[in-house]
């Protein structure tokens, strides 16, 4: 879908369009300050974001966010993390839900065993059913993954194999083999701001040796913040910054390679498309 420049604030040259695929704007980071946060985005060129749900139970406010913002649509699922302590969502409640016309992607779902690898059994089996979902509504799936690299890559190629789905490996920071067994199912890679870090390198070079036409930015703010910010919160607007960092590593223009993402996320998250083209 071509993309329309976003006037820069200060009355100067138009910025390239910058979709933040991954944010959570009903943290309690940001309260009572959303139409700001999403305001200071569209200033830095960010004219689209996804805010992503990490428990059922607050799926009614996630929407409610999106629905009362132009320019913001959401996802929903159980966060790998909250997997053993939540109630298991069913492959139904995921699909009901996706009836909603902003909602655009199955999760966050996933593997964490740095954090969780107790509740391992249980994340295997949410992520199951997460992917059964993405298969049944034809949305993509919204993957974390952390220390569980051949578990994740195992369970993503057998579900592949029942079926095809779409993908996005959200805040991506694993190994390049994961990254290769994500880039053969024909998944997505989505840059945070991890990747701008000063030691990141490795990352970096992950990135870089990738398809353009795969990768998608984000933020997951309120986590992450790309430098200049870094250790202070995150939040839409830096997805500007970690842009910056990738048209350094695949030698292009901020335009070119805003153009590409957006490109990318138009791609994966089709009906974030069609609402875009609709408005």
């Amino acid at each position: 879908m071509p993309q329309t420049p976003a006037q820069d604030s200060t009355g100067g040259l138009a910025l390239p369009e910058i979709v933040d695929s991954h944010c959570h704007l009903d943290f309690p980071d940001f309260a009572d300050e959303i139409p700001q946060v999403i305001a200071r985005a569209r200033a830095a060129g960010v004219t689209r974001m996804v805010t992503i749900c990490t428990r059922l139970a607050s799926e009614p406010a996630v929407r409610a966010i999106a629905e009362a913002h132009d320019g913001v649509f959401y996802a929903a699922g159980t966060h790998p993390m909250r997997a053993g302590e939540e109630p298991m969502a069913t492959m139904e409640q995921l699909v009901a839900l996706a009836r909603h016309p902003k909602f655009v992607g199955i999760g966050e779902t996933g593997l964490d065993y740095h954090y969780s690898a107790d509740s391992a059994a249980a994340q295997q089996e949410s992520l199951r059913i997460h992917i059964a979902a993405a298969r049944e509504t034809g949305l993509p799936l919204v993957i974390h993954a952390r220390n569980a690299d051949d578990d994740m890559a195992r369970i993503l190629a057998e579900e592949h194999r029942a079926g095809a789905y779409g993908c996005v490996m959200h805040c991506f920071s694993s190994s390049a083999e994961l990254a290769q067994a994500a880039l053969e199912l024909g998944f997505y890679l989505s840059m945070s701001g991890i990747a701008a870090f000063p030691r990141s390198a490795e990352l970096r070079a992950i990135f870089a040796a990738a398809p353009l036409d795969r990768i998608l930015l984000e933020t997951d703010s309120p986590y992450l913040a790309p430098p200049p910010h870094r250790g202070r919160r995150n939040e839409p607007a830096y997805t500007a910054h970690t842009a910056r960092t990738g048209a350094e590593v695949f030698g292009l223009t901020l335009a070119e390679f805003a153009a590409a993402t957006s490109a990318n996320f138009d791609r994966l998250f089709t009906r974030a498309a069609a609402g875009a083209r609709a408005a």
